[in-house]
């Protein structure tokens, strides 16, 4: 058997292009639908986790997140059941789930590439918020089937773990989008979403850039966000609902395709302007259709507090918006720490700040 593997799978977060995953995939019933295109940066937090092979044909998965410990058999029909009762472990039976009906080699029984081991996985670090906009449960999906592709030599891709990890997550009663699992990747992203297509194209800017991700210890419905946002999609049938349109295609593709550049070419000012375009546009276009969760009065107060200004160019929202966690692009690195201490010691705002740093090619 093969010795224990390290793994690390990030969060992920949405730099810009919030929503445009399923808005572009509504392509497939409307092609005047305007694609889907956003900026997707990995977190500097993450899981981490050990994976090794065990003698018995079972999945045993330990976590720094929860007092329980899984043992179950590797079977996909018992997984699949673990997964759709959507409980604490639902998200690591339905990744296991994918991995044995797409590579096992037998109805009963285990051997996937004539290995017939279980595996264990020991999730035993996580720094990655929860239920904040960035991905905390795509993360472990990827762990998962990352764990099993080091263990039983699979030849998985990383678009490859992807799909593993967005079908297994879709085992269970959550709906992610297809952004989240851009946490596969150690490296920022384009990703394009053309009705069941999706291209990703890695992206190496020229310079540093330092931002802040800022927990706002807050509540939003995300639930309620995107079914007050999907109303009106494929065909829209109102004004609020051609504005919805407007804003995820024409003002979206615009928006990414500036950011873009500017990631590149590592300017900060730059993606400060945009970000508060866009934080200005989504605001316009987009909080009308779901106002008591998109006014998010402590997004909007942490955004424009007098005392951050002075260290960012610029900030926005964070995943499917409202009130859980704000993004803001510092002027260096030295804006990024005096901005973090600032926050984390401002008890008025009572918010928690936390780094994440692209690295420049």
């Amino acid at each position: 058997m093969p010795e224990s593997v390290d793994l690390f799978v990030p969060g992920r977060l949405c730099l810009f292009g919030e929503h445009s995953d399923w808005a572009g995939g509504h392509r497939r019933q409307n092609s005047e639908i305007g694609k889907g295109y956003a900026l997707v940066a990995p977190t500097n937090q993450g899981n981490y986790a050990t994976a090794r092979a065990i003698p018995s044909g079972k999945l045993i998965f330990r976590s720094a997140a929860f007092q329980n410990l899984l043992e179950v058999p590797l079977d996909d029909k018992e997984l699949l059941k673990l997964a759709e009762e959507g409980k604490e472990f639902s998200y690591i039976a339905g990744v296991a789930h994918e991995i044995l009906v797409n590579f096992n080699g037998h109805d009963k029984g285990l051997n996937i590439n004539k290995r017939s081991y279980g595996i264990e996985i020991d999730n035993y670090k996580t720094d990655l918020p929860i239920k904040k906009g960035l991905s905390s449960s795509a993360s472990v999906c990827v762990l998962v089937a990352k764990a099993f592709k080091e263990v039983y030599d699979l030849p998985l891709s990383t678009r490859g773990l992807m799909n593993i990890a967005y079908n297994g997550e879709t085992n269970t009663p959550s709906r992610c989008g297809r952004l989240d699992q851009a946490c596969a990747y150690l490296n920022p992203v384009l990703m394009t979403f053309d009705a069941d297509r999706i291209q990703v194209e890695e992206i190496k800017p020229n310079h540093l850039l330092y931002f802040v991700i800022v927990d706002l210890n807050s509540k939003k419905n995300t639930k309620k966000i995107l079914t007050d946002l999907n109303k009106g999609f494929p065909f829209p049938t109102n004004h609020l609902e051609k504005r919805k349109h407007e804003y995820l295609g024409r003002i979206n593709t615009d928006l990414v395709s500036r950011a873009l550049e500017a990631i590149k070419q590592g300017n900060p000012q730059e993606i400060g302007e945009l970000m508060n375009k866009a934080q200005n546009k989504f605001d316009e276009y987009l909080a009308p259709a779901c106002p008591k969760e998109l006014t998010a009065p402590k997004l909007h107060q942490v955004l424009y507090c007098p005392k951050i200004q002075p260290f960012v160019y610029g900030g926005k929202g964070v995943g499917s918006q409202g009130d859980g966690c704000a993004q803001l692009i510092a002027r260096d690195e030295s804006s990024q720490a005096q901005l973090i201490e600032m926050l984390n010691s401002y008890r008025e705002l009572n918010v928690h700040a936390i780094p994440l740093t692209i690295h420049a090619d």
